[in-house]
């Protein structure tokens, strides 16, 4: 089939007169729903499919199947490791229409979406309902809950909340076979074989697509307090981390480097928290369910003080203050976006965080000086988020060539730390080369292995994680 034989097909798999889908082939549709964040791969899809149920996504991919045609599952958009980047003439499946929510039940808990609800919808479904949904990062109000899931997104409150794939009761998913599989059926308890909903989470989209996901609800936090904290030196995250953590549970724990905070201050919008400037900041969340809870916080404060781990710090008195000290740590990457950062998503057991940061850091500025280096991200759960900006001077592509370097080098380090390449945007196409930095031969191998059981013809966005 020619392009235009291939186009009219896909209009007609989609034209049900209930619930009709779209496709669309506009060159700007084309640009925008053909890439993710990275911006680093031109897309160039043939098309944009936008189904509208299940059975849509099915036909497709046994329409492809057929005809040899590649699809790739696009979210909100929001990667970093072109997971959703189509760049060889594929046919993207966006689920920006498939966003409705489909049941709730208050006893269970539970909630049914489709896969294209976006996060703050589902965290604002959960509030209006007395209920909360925790998984949350800065891409809220864009990204979509497939998305998240294919990626097994992580954000600010791991520490406390765990990952997506910890909220997940059941998944409906149409496989590279085209097979429609209703994993788990919202059990809590279902111990018969293989979990298959774990192997949909985290796999990229790459064994099929997921068009429905039951999320489990949580209770709303009480009075979510929080400290923001300048500390002495890069080891007294640890020290401080371990301190709060004896006394408090803590809902989140994000660090950000003096650098970091510069670029906020100056992008404007956020008043500094204190007079007093730091090397490193940390940022703390916890519920002030009482006055003795407070009262704890201050002690512990006072404690992490008086050993000369922390240089000056500031506690929220309202929910506005919290949100806006909050703003230290979510208007970073806002702040830094016009430098043309290279970024780098990456993790290490939580003990481990200052050396393998400090190894890292000395690398990447021994090699070159005029690098500016950005730090911050959740370090509460081993995650940080490293940050090389443009100097203004240096062409974009002689830039990235030049990261290209600092990959290697920062990826080696990884693999001395035993961590991961990629903690929470997944492989796509950015991190593919270096995924032997965290996993084995043997395991990569079960993971082709895997792939080739739900998508034997490989059209299920191929590329990804490894070719």
């Amino acid at each position: 089939m020619n392009s235009e034989q291939i186009i009219a097909s896909l209009k007609e798999l989609v034209a049900t007169s209930e619930a009709p889908g779209k496709v669309l082939t506009d060159a700007a549709d084309l640009d925008s729903y053909g890439k993710d964040w990275t911006r680093i791969y031109a897309p160039n899809p043939l098309a944009i499919v936008l189904p509208k149920t299940t059975e849509q996504v099915q036909a497709l991919v046994k329409f492809a199947n057929e005809h040899n045609v590649a699809l790739v599952p696009s979210g909100g958009r929001t990667g970093l490791s072109a997971g959703a980047v189509a760049a060889k003439g594929e046919v993207v499946v966006a689920f920006d229409n498939m966003n409705q929510i489909l049941d709730f039940n208050a006893s269970d808990r539970l909630v049914r979406c489709q896969a294209g609800v976006v996060t703050e919808q589902l965290q604002n479904f959960a509030e209006e309902n007395n209920l909360y949904y925790p998984v949350d990062f800065a891409s809220a109000g864009s990204s979509q809950l497939g998305g998240n899931l294919s990626t097994n997104a992580g954000g600010i409150k791991v520490i406390r909340y765990g990952m997506s794939r910890d909220w997940v009761a059941g998944l409906k998913v149409v496989t590279g076979k085209g097979d429609i599989l209703d994993l788990n059926k919202n059990l809590e308890k279902n111990n018969t074989g293989y979990d298959l909903r774990h192997l949909f989470i985290g796999a990229e989209g790459t064994l099929g697509f997921i068009t429905e996901a039951t999320m489990k609800l949580s209770r709303q936090p009480d009075n979510l307090t929080v400290l923001v904290l300048g500390l002495n030196d890069l080891g007294n995250t640890m020290d401080v981390l371990k301190t709060f953590q004896s006394g408090l549970d803590l809902t989140a724990y994000e660090f950000f480097s003096h650098q970091a905070m510069a670029h906020v201050l100056a992008h404007g919008q956020v008043p500094a928290p204190f007079e007093t400037e730091a090397p490193y900041y940390a940022l703390l969340e916890f519920e002030a369910t009482s006055d003795q809870v407070m009262d704890d916080a201050m002690s512990l404060f006072e404690q992490c003080m008086e050993n000369g781990w922390v240089l000056d710090g500031v506690i929220s008195q309202s929910e506005t203050q919290a949100h806006n000290l909050w703003q230290l740590r979510e208007r970073i990457s806002e702040s830094i976006a016009p430098r043309t950062p290279y970024k780098n998503d990456i993790s290490v057991v939580v003990s481990k965080v200052p050396g393998f940061l400090q190894e890292i850091d000395k690398v990447v500025t021994t090699h070159y000086p005029d690098f500016e280096i950005i730090w911050f991200g959740h370090i509460g759960d081993g995650n940080l988020h490293l940050n090389i900006l443009k100097p203004e001077n240096m062409a974009k592509e002689d830039f990235f060539e030049k990261c290209q370097q600092v990959n290697k080098w920062v990826f080696e380090i990884v693999e001395k730390y035993q961590g991961s390449v990629s903690a929470e945007h997944g492989v796509g196409m950015t991190k593919k080369p270096y995924l032997k930095y965290t996993r084995s031969e043997a395991e990569i191998a079960y993971l082709k292995g895997i792939k080739q059981v739900f998508d034997p013809n490989g059209i299920i966005n191929p590329g990804k994680i490894f070719d």
